[in-house]
């Protein structure tokens, strides 16, 4: 069975991270969490530890850099042999198991009319998913979940005492790819539409 010790958090679309929040925390396990999130889970009473007290390192560049750090990609990435361990232990890093990420709204932003090329690219997530990609190439060893109608599933496998089994954990990279890959492709054909219609998308 794989065990859940550690989590992140962090999320845009915080529809059911409360019920998360509060399922994972009665099971002991150790939420990890970034602003927007974290805040949402502190008011409703669940514990967190903010991603900048993890890493050691504070929020920058107005947000656009909060989880891109070694102790969180390290412990996401590690395999559980001699060699990663120790590769982790030297930058102070720990095993994250389960990741819960889901991406700044672009799609719905560039939908929008009259919406300036300024204010659209910060809706292009970069954190998030590197967080997303990262899970999910090992999903060997971790869950990422990027779709708030999966957080019951993961509730009830976890409160089940079965875990998350490998099929599952793999279904959700799977998903998380998918997420990535339309995604992208969103941001490619919203530049691409604004450029073929004059917008200078160098300035």
């Amino acid at each position: 069975m794989q065990e859940i010790k550690r989590a992140i958090l962090s999320v845009s679309d915080k529809q059911g991270i409360v019920e998360l929040g509060r399922g994972l925390e009665k099971m002991g396990i150790e939420i990890l969490s970034t602003g927007g999130t974290a805040g949402v889970l502190r008011e409703a009473g669940v514990k967190v530890t903010l991603v900048e007290d993890h890493t050691g390192f504070p929020e920058i560049l107005d947000g656009r850099v909060k989880t891109l750090h070694p102790r969180i990609h390290g412990g996401i990435l590690a395999r559980r042999t001699e060699a990663h361990v120790r590769d982790l232990a030297k930058v102070g890093g720990d095993f994250i198991d389960l990741v819960v990420v889901n991406l700044y709204p672009f799609e719905a932003t560039a939908a929008r009319k009259g919406v300036p090329l300024f204010d659209l690219v910060e809706q292009i997530d970069i954190g998030g998913p590197c967080l997303l990609r990262a899970s999910a190439k090992n999903f060997e060893r971790v869950a990422v979940i990027s779709d708030p109608v999966d957080y019951g599933r993961v509730l009830d496998l976890l409160r089940s005492g079965k875990g998350m089994s490998r099929d599952f954990r793999m279904d959700m990279a799977l998903k998380a790819f998918r997420h990535t890959a339309r995604y992208d492709a969103a941001i490619v054909a919203e530049l691409v539409r604004r450029q073929e219609a004059g917008e200078r998308l160098g300035e």
